[in-house]
């Protein structure tokens, strides 16, 4: 089953005449197709007839709520229905082995929707083999390059959907003063380091699975005590109220949302639940005197209301964080001072119907031919998600395999000098899956490379020349995306949950964390919070790339290098050192960035 994106919808629609130029109608569609589990063509097939039978309504936000309302709903509870009488019926062997045979193509939807970086063809992997283009036979053939295709099995084929792409090179989003702008490194020494500092920083793996129920709840508890002490201070609460406690007048409470059920939080299911100082119980929420609101279970907020019964807090008013401050430089910046040139990538660095690296190959030539000062690259480098992994067909072990990657990364871009950051993923096959995740280990690494690479754990705030950069390769937004409910407050939900992030203060606030995020609180307490609101912040998605400012935060999402066979996207930035003085206001040292295809 192929992943479900913007652009594959983008192109059905155009099929029928439709043209979409707003993309937040386009992220609700793919949304839409994620949770009833449609894939593209059908979709529009479905829009198309709906919209028809409505004298043709127009593709906005609007028209998609009536349209999964009336459509979507009624489709999902008629295969309920459809599921429940075939469970009912008498079986044989034949029935049986049919209802093994759907609920098996059921689960390879799941995974196709769940896992965008797997493959989606069914294609048999003993098709003949296709030539290697020049350009790859010359950069595996010189010796520091190791990433030889016959060294993986049982496919040395190169993905033939990556090799035919189109757009290359091509800018897809934009931030800054980027006309005339130079793409290209300082070639000057770059001072990199870990914010925190190696003392204070997760430097080495540690055991985890020893978590007490106790120590997690101990966590949360600080979490919304210590926010709740700066929404008091900056929003001027004299004292808070227990939640449970009936009164005649209206109530300051604090609290963290949670769902009444495992379902998904919406409207009508939302409670808060307060620390053990206001009581530690929860309450039901009625929103419906909020004009707007935007909330997500694990959010600390205060809410303001009546709660005349004890049972139920009629909210009339909702107090969110507020970011912590940012960075001051003790070094002011030069007049003269050339801007640093960051590039961004984030895995899979294979298509998903090969175990080449040719995408990898050619993100090595795009960083020696614009020779940026700094390079951070976020796994999977191995993806567990890659079908021929899954499948156990790999003949090599997967460190192996990824030592070569990173050793080829290396000597690749030698000439340049540039500095290389790597970034852990869970999805790293032959790393921990724990989050916050200890930095990878390079036994094999000579000291002259090792000079050029920092090994960073995820998450992770670097100092780059004095700028702050915040990166976590788990898929936050993507997330926090499928959770969070809102009224009255637009359709730019990225803007809203990267809000969400700095005003919680944390790299991950989602509570619970969704099942493939295996969480250590009591690591993530220490490692997993935000020192400060930074400069720049990195968050890799599946969800659609872009570039925004947020609050003075210039937050990227560079996508992935790839897009299941087809070739992906990357991120650059030029950030320079803040020249500003204390009466003045703060200035972005972000000065342009862009998203390009690979």
């Amino acid at each position: 089953m192929a992943t479900v994106t913007g652009e594959s919808l983008k192109t059905e629609l155009e099929m029928f005449g439709v043209v979409c130029q707003d993309d937040s109608a386009l992220d609700k569609m793919v949304e839409q197709c994620i949770c009833n589990r449609i894939q593209a063509d059908e979709m529009v097939l479905e829009w198309v007839a709906f919209s028809t039978n409505k004298n043709g309504l127009k593709l906005n936000l609007d028209n998609l709520d009536q349209f999964e309302h009336e459509v979507l709903n009624k489709r999902k509870k008629s295969k309920q229905n459809a599921r429940k009488e075939a469970f009912n019926r008498t079986r044989d062997i034949h029935t049986i082995q049919d209802l093994i045979k759907a609920e098996e193509e059921e689960e390879d939807l799941l995974d196709a929707y769940a896992t965008p970086g797997k493959g989606s063809q069914k294609r048999a992997l003993t098709t003949p083999e296709h030539p290697q283009s020049k350009r790859s036979t010359a950069l595996l053939a010189s010796p520091g390059l190791l990433l030889s295709p016959a060294s993986f099995s049982p496919s040395a084929t190169p993905s033939l959907k990556y090799s035919q792409r189109g757009a290359k090179g091509e800018v897809v989003a934009t931030f800054g003063s980027v006309q005339g702008t130079r793409w290209a490194g300082s070639s000057s020494g770059v001072q990199l380091e870990l914010l925190e500092g190696p003392d204070h920083s997760l430097r080495t793996s540690y055991k985890y699975m020893f978590q007490r129920l106790r120590d997690i709840r101990n966590v949360l508890t600080e979490k919304i005590e210590d926010i709740g002490e700066c929404l008091k201070s900056h929003f001027n609460v004299e004292e808070f109220s227990p939640v449970s406690l009936p009164a005649q007048d209206s109530v300051t409470v604090l609290g963290q949302i949670c769902c009444d059920s495992n379902g998904k939080l919406n409207a009508q299911s939302v409670l808060l639940e307060a620390g053990p100082e206001q009581g530690g119980q929860q309450v039901p929420v009625d929103l419906s005197e909020l004009k707007e609101y935007s909330l997500f279970p694990g959010q600390v907020v205060v809410l303001e209301g009546m709660n005349t019964t004890g049972r139920k807090l009629m909210a009339s008013k909702l107090y969110e964080g507020v970011p912590l401050p940012f960075y001051t430089p003790d070094v002011k910046m030069e007049e003269d001072e050339e801007p640093v040139m960051i590039l961004v990538a984030c895995g899979p660095y294979t298509p998903s119907d090969s175990l080449t690296f040719d995408p990898l190959l050619d993100l090595i030539n795009v960083i020696v031919r614009d020779r940026p000062d700094v390079c951070i690259l976020l796994g999977p480098f191995v993806d567990s998600k890659h079908e021929q992994i899954e499948k156990g067909q790999v003949t090599e072990t997967f460190e192996a395999i990824f030592s070569r990657c990173i050793e080829s990364i290396v000597d690749g871009t030698r000439s340049t000098g540039c500095q290389l950051v790597f970034v852990p993923s869970q999805r790293d096959i032959h790393h921990h899956p724990i989050y916050p995740q200890p930095p990878f280990t390079l036994p094999s690494l000579s000291k002259d490379h090792a000079q050029r690479v920092t090994l960073v754990p995820d998450p992770c705030t670097l100092l780059i020349d004095g700028v702050t950069v915040g990166f976590t390769s788990t898929d936050i937004l993507f997330h926090m995306g499928a959770e969070e409910i809102s009224c009255g407050t637009g359709s730019d939900r990225f803007s809203r949950i990267l809000k969400h992030m700095l005003t919680q203060r944390s790299f991950y606030p989602l509570y619970p964390p969704v099942e493939d995020v295996n969480m250590d609180y009591e690591k993530f307490q220490c490692f997993g919070q935000m020192p400060l609101t930074p400069d720049v912040l990195v968050l890799p998605s599946e969800m659609r790339y872009f570039v925004k400012d947020v609050t003075g935060c210039v937050c990227v999402n560079p996508g992935r290098l790839t897009k299941g066979q087809v070739g992906g996207t990357f991120g650059r930035l030029l950030i320079r050192r803040s020249g500003r003085s204390e009466d003045e206001k703060r200035t972005s040292p972000c000065l342009a960035a862009q998203v390009v295809r690979i």
